[in-house]
């Protein structure tokens, strides 16, 4: 079956830097669409950033553009955003997500992010 597993969260003070990874098993890696998406508490899931798996269509948010990047290993079934200066507003639980086309898109459990000094 679908499997979407993050890791990579953690505390992090502002200015600082991480890397979630999303390992990936159970579907066609080269098919979908990639994208990561987090969530404050008591707020919806927002969108962050997306590519396709052959390394065209990227996309951020306003609030990731210059500051995280998306990328993939195709090799590894594996998505990666790379976060840097990292602000307190960042601070949230990431998700990764897999989706074909307009099908129903697949979760991971989500890995928490804190930025704090």
């Amino acid at each position: 079956q679908v499997r979407l597993v993050e890791s990579g969260g953690g505390l992090v003070q502002p200015g600082g830097s991480l890397r979630l990874s999303c390992a990936t098993s159970g579907f066609p890696f080269g098919n979908y669409q990639m994208s990561w998406y987090r969530q404050h508490p008591g707020n919806e899931r927002e969108f962050v950033a997306s590519m396709t798996t052959d390394g065209g269509l990227l996309n951020y948010s306003n609030s990731a553009k210059g500051r995280f990047t998306i990328s993939a290993d195709n090799t590894e079934n594996t998505v990666y955003l790379q976060m840097d200066n990292l602000k307190v507003e960042d601070t949230a639980v990431y998700y990764c997500s897999a989706r074909r086309g307009l099908g129903t898109p697949h979760w991971g459990q989500g890995t928490q992010v804190t930025v704090s000094s």
